[in-house]
């Protein structure tokens, strides 16, 4: 199955996705996406997803590679018990690279708010790597992933919500400064967090003298930078 199949799919509640040719010219801010051969460019659609809708499913053939333009598409794994776990959530950037390879996804692709996503066949991105400029674009942009991963995983291995918070800083902001892009509420998810875990800690780190808020701007105090 394809993105383009599923106006054919009844119930399911893709169904109202509607397509756009893309603009390749205003995606210079990714060096993949604008160094992908134009010979390669053909099929490509930008679809809009509203929210709460699937984009694949686990299980589903993966003939797609997905690049998120706006709006967030999260990879949810379920457990045999039923829970979920977010295993990435995606704002700007590519979707499921590590099923590049693979037959099927292996988790489910879900908007969480009114989002479009570039659609690129698997067939004409993997031919695509056999131009150097892309392919070499390609490998920048996985190294780069990669050195988000580690330290994601470095962050989530910290036991108090204030070490997280520290870390987060430290790694995404600039000197200390970090300028939030996205709710305290998303931030939470991103840190492993509930919602009132950060706030509490948020508080309390205040009151400490660790860190301020201003409003997005979250500046650590001078002892606590590296």
């Amino acid at each position: 199955m394809t993105p383009y199949d599923l106006d054919h799919m009844g119930n399911n509640p893709t169904a109202d996705m509607r397509h756009f040719e893309p603009d390749w010219d205003g995606y210079f801010h990714s060096s993949v996406l604008s160094s992908l051969p134009s010979s390669n460019r053909r099929g490509s659609r930008v679809i809009e997803v509203p929210a709460r809708a699937t984009v694949f499913a686990r299980g589903e053939r993966a003939e797609t590679v997905f690049y998120v333009l706006s709006g967030e598409i999260r990879l949810v794994q379920r457990s045999r018990s039923g829970s979920e776990m977010v295993v990435q959530r995606t704002r700007l950037g590519f979707l499921a690279e590590a099923t590049l390879f693979q037959y099927s996804y292996d988790c489910d692709a879900i908007a969480t708010r009114t989002s479009r996503v570039l659609s690129i066949g698997r067939s004409e991105f993997c031919d695509s790597l056999t131009f150097e400029s892309f392919r070499n674009c390609w490998i920048a942009y996985l190294a780069q992933r990669l050195r988000w991963e580690r330290a994601r995983a470095e962050r989530l291995s910290l036991n108090t919500a204030a070490e997280r918070i520290v870390h987060y800083v430290e790694t995404v902001g600039n000197a200390g400064v970090l300028h939030l892009n996205q709710s305290k509420k998303d931030w939470a998810v991103d840190l492993g967090l509930t919602h009132e875990a950060l706030y509490r800690a948020l508080a309390q780190m205040q009151q400490q003298g660790q860190l301020s808020v201003d409003g997005p701007r979250i500046m650590l105090s001078k002892r606590r930078r590296r």
